[in-house]
């Protein structure tokens, strides 16, 4: 079993909603050439928050200071190894300019054309849900990398909060 984090850091740009993607670009990596947000597996004794508070600040430079948790996804042998369990959140404060990393290239791209990009095709399914009030748990089933399917329960709403007091890396 692995946990993970998802992040989306989302800007209004002169009134247009963007959000942060990585075009994953490390040779070998089974999410190479995919679009993704920011995010990784947890490291010994993380909690979510802080496993969302450094994979951001290493995959692109910037600090969390407000975050808002969305969901969970279970993604069952998702690698051919394991089952992922991936805490889901947006970024709406961040502190900092975005620079890319060894994990591929950032690029701020309009919302309105995320689902055009080379995407995984469950995330297809759950990015619509970001922009939601209400906080979901999900099981999303890929077969040597096909999606199969998917199964989610809708609860009350997400969970925002302020990061910026947080121990940042």
């Amino acid at each position: 079993m692995k946990l993970a984090t998802l992040a989306y850091v989302k800007r209004d740009y002169q009134g247009v909603p963007q959000t942060l993607m990585l075009h994953k670009q490390r040779l070998g990596d089974y999410h190479e050439g995919k679009w993704n947000g920011l995010g990784g597996k947890f490291e010994k004794s993380e909690s979510p928050e802080a496993c969302l508070l450094r994979e951001v600040h290493e995959e692109s430079g910037l600090t969390v200071e407000q975050a808002t948790w969305r969901g969970v996804i279970t993604f069952p042998d998702f690698d051919g190894v394991d089952d992922w369990y991936t805490f889901v959140y947006t970024v709406e404060g961040f502190s900092g300019v975005p620079r890319s990393s060894t994990e591929g290239q950032l690029h701020w791209i309009d919302d309105s054309k995320v689902p055009n990009l080379n995407l995984w095709e469950g995330d297809r399914v759950f990015l619509p849900w970001l922009d939601e009030p209400h906080f979901f748990s999900a099981v999303f089933r890929y077969q040597q990398g096909i999606f199969q399917d998917y199964q989610v329960v809708f609860y009350g709403a997400c969970v925002a909060a302020n990061l910026a007091s947080a121990v940042t890396p």
